[in-house]
Formats: C-alpha cells, structure tokens, sequence
C-alpha cells in the first residue's frame, strides 16, 4: 500500500488535480485498492473557519473533460502529523517543497518531493497565475504517470 499526499499552495488547483488523476489512472490499472491519494495545502487561504473551498471551478472544469470528477474535494491544510501517515509528500513547485519542509519538520525519511522530478524536472505549470488549466493537465498528467510506472515496479 502506496500513501500519497500531493501538496501545492492552496489545495484548489494543482495538488487535487494531482490527486484525482492519479486516482483515476490507478482505477484504469485496477490497482486502486494499493493506494490511499489525498492532497493538502501549505497555506490556509483557502480554508475559513475550518472548511475548505471546492476545487477551483476551472481545475475541475479542466478534469471533467479527460472524464475525472473531483466532487467533494475541499481545501485541507497540511499537518506536521501527516508525515506519519504518508509515505510521499509531492508538491508542484519549489514554493511547495520549502512550505512542506517547515510546516512537517524536516523530511529525515527523505519522503518530500517534487512531482515534475519523476518527469524529467521542473515545476508544474501554475495555471492560478497563468489561467492555462491545460498546461497544468498535461504537466500533473505526466508527472502522475510516471510516478506510477516507477511505484508499480517496486
């Protein structure tokens, strides 16, 4: 069994894009049952008094044409107690790998890291800033894919 957590900043966009892909690539290898995929955030922004906002209207909007729904998904933040209970932490961008590093206390099992890195590298495309929801698809698409093919040879 495979924990994962995916990380970005506000846990609207990029991370639950993340989270459903891979949950929906692991339904298509009917490996589903070997995983346990959440996302989170670093920061609180989009979390008000205690409950999270929905996924991002064109995040979830980008998902429904590759036919992957997000329904339910609210904004979580990270906890320093999650590094228990996962056994990779995988953020977006550079941002995301410091905030996640501070906010769990270090990374001595070495279980923080980034998803462009299974990829060939880099950062996944920020579609708040730039409005490409594509191009954040297609970079967590890719990265997903092969984090998967690397788990699924352990």
């Amino acid at each position: 069994m495979y924990r994962i957590m995916f990380v970005c900043h506000g846990n609207i966009c990029r991370s639950p894009m993340a989270e459903f892909i891979l949950k929906d690539m692991a339904a298509k290898r009917n490996i589903s049952s070997e995983f346990i995929i959440s996302s989170s955030a670093t920061s609180t922004e989009e979390i008000f008094g205690g409950r999270g906002n929905p996924v991002y209207p064109p995040a979830r909007d980008e998902l429904a044409k590759h036919g992957i729904s997000c329904g339910g998904k609210r904004a979580v933040q990270l906890k320093k107690s999650d590094y228990e209970n996962y056994d990779l932490f995988i953020g977006m961008d550079s941002a995301n790998i410091r905030n996640m590093t501070r906010i769990l206390d270090g990374d001595h099992d070495g279980k923080i890291r980034k998803l462009m890195d299974y990829a060939g590298g880099g950062d996944v495309a920020d579609p708040w800033y730039s409005g490409d929801f594509g191009a954040a698809y297609r970079d967590i698409y890719n990265g997903c894919a092969a984090l998967l093919e690397q788990l699924c040879k352990k």
